[in-house]
């Protein structure tokens, strides 16, 4: 399932394309020998309306195959998974959730706000509405050319650094630049997902952290099935960050972004503290020496804000690096960055956290 920025395919703009790749290699060792799938969603919908159309992705597999299945939800992903398995859900779909969670094993899910995130208070008003649809299209952008036009990157990174200041129209200026470097077929479809972004966005206060309590307080973990996270945590913004994100004009430009979201992300509420087990506090340690406090974060979602139940993976990756959105070109197929936080993720590491993940939903019992 994808998460904020999401969308299940355009064509050959494949969102979980190197994921799936690599749980079609690996998966059969764990005991994976089915399919992967990946739920057509709509990006910024309600939880309520990104959960009933995964339980209807999932009655429509089950009378085309009958079986066992796992659900893997990238950011909010983790959360439509949570949902559509809660005892007792009522979704807007004629899908009856409650034979549909008899089949489910387990939910992973990767850099998931379960706690909800300050980025999401950034993207309430009327202009984050804009700057959210704006960052949906550089998602599409980027997987499609492997990178953003420095000119547009420079100018979301001076915009993200003081909203308020910033003159009027540049937002609008970016979308007409980007567009119009696609071919008009695709321009149109493109426009159509930007404009399911701009029409509902009930997803945006609710993966706050107030509305996170809510949905806490309200959804409950299915007796039977396995609950697993995987962590991400982007190196804190500084020097060091500044060269691992490379020297070069457009990585410079796209780290500049990177900086003015992690920023926005580390705003956790004062008073939120978070629900660590033991295991949790050692995975967190192995990884990342010592256990986060509430301001790390992925650039887009705080690290402690990603754990809820067994502990896969904890690593250093952005929010896209770890389904395959990093700087490695020359790999056949390519992996295209989002942006140049300087976390260091490469091939290898992904393929390390995706085994962990395949033996993890292979478990038996």
């Amino acid at each position: 399932m994808p998460g904020f920025f999401g969308f299940a395919n355009f064509g050959d703009f494949a969102y979980f394309g190197h994921a799936k790749d690599i749980l079609r290699v690996v998966g059969p060792a764990f005991g994976l020998d089915g399919e992967v799938r990946v739920v057509r969603t709509e990006p910024t919908a309600s939880l309520p309306r990104r959960a009933a159309l995964l339980a209807e992705a999932m009655a429509a597999l089950q009378e085309e195959s009958p079986g066992l299945v796992s659900l893997v939800g990238h950011s909010s992903g983790g959360l439509d998974a949570r949902l559509v398995v809660s005892p007792g859900v009522s979704l807007p779909t004629s899908a009856d959730p409650e034979p549909l969670a008899a089949s489910v094993r387990a939910v992973l899910t990767i850099a998931t706000p379960h706690y909800g995130t300050p980025l999401a208070q950034f993207f309430g008003g009327i202009l984050g509405q804009e700057i959210l649809r704006v960052l949906s299209l550089a998602t599409i952008y980027v997987l499609r050319t492997g990178h953003l036009p420095i000119s547009v990157a420079v100018k979301l990174a001076r915009f993200l650094r003081r909203p308020g200041s910033a003159p009027s129209g540049v937002l609008h200026q970016v979308v007409l630049q980007l567009l119009g470097d696609f071919e008009e077929d695709r321009r149109r479809t493109v426009e159509s997902f930007l404009e399911e972004v701009k029409s509902d966005q009930g997803l945006v206060a609710q993966i706050s952290p107030a509305g996170m309590d809510l949905f806490n307080a309200s959804t409950q973990d299915r007796p039977g099935i396995r609950y697993g996270f995987v962590a991400t945590r982007a190196r804190p913004p500084g020097l060091g960050s500044f060269w691992r994100a490379g020297v070069d004009a457009y990585a410079q430009a796209t780290h500049a972004l990177f900086v003015a979201l992690y920023r926005f992300a580390s705003r956790m509420p004062e008073t939120w503290r978070p629900r660590l087990t033991t295991a949790h506090a050692g995975v967190l340690r192995r990884a990342y020496g010592r256990i986060p406090d509430p301001s790390a974060n992925d650039g887009i979602v705080p690290t402690l804000c990603q754990v809820w139940g067994e502990p896969v993976a904890a690593v250093w990756a952005d929010h896209h690096d770890v389904i395959g959105h990093f700087h490695q070109p020359n790999h056949v197929p390519p992996h295209f960055d989002w942006m140049a936080s300087g976390a260091g993720f490469d091939r290898v590491m992904f393929e390390r956290v995706w085994r962990e993940i395949a033996a993890y939903l292979g478990q038996r019992g």
